[in-house]
């Protein structure tokens, strides 16, 4: 199942591959976001690699050193970078620029869910959010994020890829909201194991906001 998207500079491909994971053809290039969950038998090799955060969902080294050639550009934040000590680490607010793309660091983080009173699953700055533009086309992916105010304020956003599973991430209806206030012209849930994402959908019904619904999991 592969999604296309035409940009100034032709035609994005973006497949999904299963949870947080999916891969990007582009430009004649091979992006990876989140190489970790689902098969990789028969993908190609990678040009790029870019990682949200730390948790096995996001990274896994074995997965990285299968896809990764000569010259593979990896392109994470700081604290993935101390497992994969060569990518290039980007922080909340950075950009960085790989071949045809542009990769802007956005802030994922909780407000209030975490394992235990006084902790959170993803502390602030230590993952990162990204929109990797392509030919004019702006695509933001979540990572692992409540509805905060960062993704709340995002602009000119064509196509997101919004997460939602509790108890790590924010439910359905939080979600919606979040989309509601940067309105994205597309969105895709993703990262959603065990939510209704018929609420969400609903949610956003009559919002001029296309939801696209996709098994991220059936494989």
């Amino acid at each position: 199942m592969t999604e296309e998207f035409s940009t100034a500079e032709g035609v994005l491909q973006l497949t999904p591959i299963q949870h947080a994971s999916l891969m990007i053809k582009a430009g004649g290039k091979v992006l990876y976001l989140d190489p970790a969950m689902g098969s990789y038998e028969g993908l190609p090799a990678a040009d790029y690699i870019v990682i949200t955060d730390i948790h096995q969902d996001h990274m896994a080294p074995a997965v990285i050193a299968k896809l990764r050639k000569p010259g593979t550009v990896i392109v994470a934040s700081k604290a993935v970078a101390q497992t994969v000590t060569d990518a290039a680490a980007i922080a909340n607010g950075e950009t960085k620029t790989v071949g045809p793309f542009k990769i802007e660091a956005v802030a994922a983080y909780n407000l209030t869910r975490g394992p235990a009173p006084g902790q959170l699953f993803h502390d602030k700055g230590r993952g990162n959010g990204y929109i990797i533009t392509f030919g004019g086309k702006r695509f933001y992916f979540s990572g692992d994020t409540e509805g905060i105010a960062e993704m709340k304020v995002l602009k000119h956003i064509d196509v997101a890829f919004v997460c939602m599973n509790l108890p790590y991430t924010m439910p359905p209806e939080e979600a919606a909201e979040a989309v509601k206030a940067f309105h994205p012209a597309i969105v895709y849930p993703y990262h959603y194991r065990g939510s209704d994402l018929k609420v969400f959908e609903k949610a956003l019904a009559g919002t001029g906001i296309e939801v696209r619904l996709r098994d991220w999991y059936s494989k």
